[in-house]
């Protein structure tokens, strides 16, 4: 299978929603599963995506501090900033390893002890989360393009906006899931108390905030893997096949993990202070190689849909972009370097041979021979 092909070399495919392939995964005949799951596991590997993961991380941490920062100030703007703390700290308890928790307290307890106003700090923390999320997604978007194995041909005063405006609907589907897990106990009861919400309202929540959760994740995977990459997808799906077995493979990579952190490594003996940074750094890096197999699955459900469907998938992934200008234009400028190159290699070459011949007119001489001079007047 190639590594990705140019954009144009893609404009030919057959459309996303051909009436040729199956309309759901469970159209796909066993044969088709069985050879979806092998090539997801081995593309995982050949598209390098321990490697992807880890700029992912580097991306991800970058926006975890500002994130923090304006969690912290909204929610101080609707009560006790120390209380909101506590609460923001007691809920993650339960979520992410120890260590990582370690890490992760100090930001949220510097942020709220801040001498900026919870509105200013609320503004700061939004324009800081946008821009470090935008690098984020900008960066998922050039490993989903490796996934899809295709190269990015959307023009920059396109792919730009877009990815802008995927990071606005990612990071207000984050703090929805972060209010969802917040709005617990305490902080529930004041919030129901303040829109007029009885006890059985939020006793009701406390329950169905998880499905909530799981939902309003799955939605935000689903977006991430329909709009960042350069290739015109079926029809959107709220929840997709790959969103599903990333939450699961993640949440069970999660759990190993924190028993392993536990009761197994000994980190705080190799690292010394920095033995929790370093499980966050990990645990983060999990996450996000639990994201790119989702990814690499629903790539390989797409091939497998047009393999049934007779569409010659098996070295690429047969689906059109969503432009090529950008990539068209790259292969020019790299068609006139090769061409500059290759009129350079030619002009060296010449320039060898008439060295040459000039050598064979002169001659054979004697190592302490001097060359003949010309003393005609």
């Amino acid at each position: 299978m190639n590594d990705a092909d140019t954009a144009s070399e893609r404009a030919g495919a057959p459309a996303p929603d051909h009436p040729s392939k199956p309309e759901a995964p469970t159209d796909l005949h066993r044969r088709s599963w069985a050879y979806v799951l092998r090539t997801t596991v081995r593309q995982f590997s050949r598209d390098h995506c321990l490697d992807l993961a880890a700029a992912l991380t580097y991306y991800a941490v970058l926006a975890v501090a500002p994130a923090l920062l304006a969690l912290v100030s909204l929610l101080g703007l609707v009560g006790n900033p120390e209380r909101m703390v506590d609460q923001v700290v007691g809920t993650m308890e339960g979520l992410v390893p120890e260590d990582v928790l370690s890490v992760v307290t100090p930001l949220v307890e510097n942020a709220a002890e801040g001498g900026v106003g919870a509105g200013l700090a609320l503004a700061l923390g939004l324009v800081l989360a946008l821009w470090s999320a935008s690098g984020y997604v900008g960066a998922f978007g050039r490993a989903m393009n490796r996934v899809y194995e295709i190269d990015e041909g959307r023009p920059v005063w396109i792919l730009r906006p877009l990815m802008l405006l995927v990071t606005v609907v990612t990071v207000v589907i984050a703090a929805l899931v972060v209010a969802s897990l917040v709005l617990t106990g305490p902080v529930a009861r004041a919030v129901g108390e303040a829109v007029g919400l009885g006890d059985a309202t939020v006793a009701v929540w406390d329950v169905a905030k998880w499905p909530v959760v799981l939902a309003l994740v799955a939605v935000l995977l689903a977006i991430l893997y329909h709009w960042t990459p350069n290739v015109q997808q079926p029809h959107f799906r709220w929840i997709s096949v790959g969103a599903v077995v990333a939450i699961l493979v993640w949440m069970l990579a999660s759990v190993a993990f924190g028993y392993y952190v536990a009761n197994l490594a000994s980190y705080g003996a190799t690292y010394g202070t920095l033995a929790g940074f370093i499980v966050f750094l990990l645990w983060v890096w999990i996450t996000n190689l639990a994201l790119l197999f989702g990814a690499e699955l629903d790539s390989e459900l797409e091939r497998g849909r047009e393999l049934q469907a007779g569409i010659e998938a098996e070295e690429t992934v047969q689906l059109p972009p969503r432009d090529t200008r950008a990539s068209d234009k790259r292969q020019n400028r790299w068609r006139d370097d090769v061409e500059r190159g290759r009129a350079l290699r030619v002009a060296s070459s010449r320039g060898r041979g008439d060295d040459d011949r000039q050598h064979a007119t002169d001659g054979p001489r004697a190592p302490d021979e001097p060359r003949s001079t010309d003393t005609r007047t």
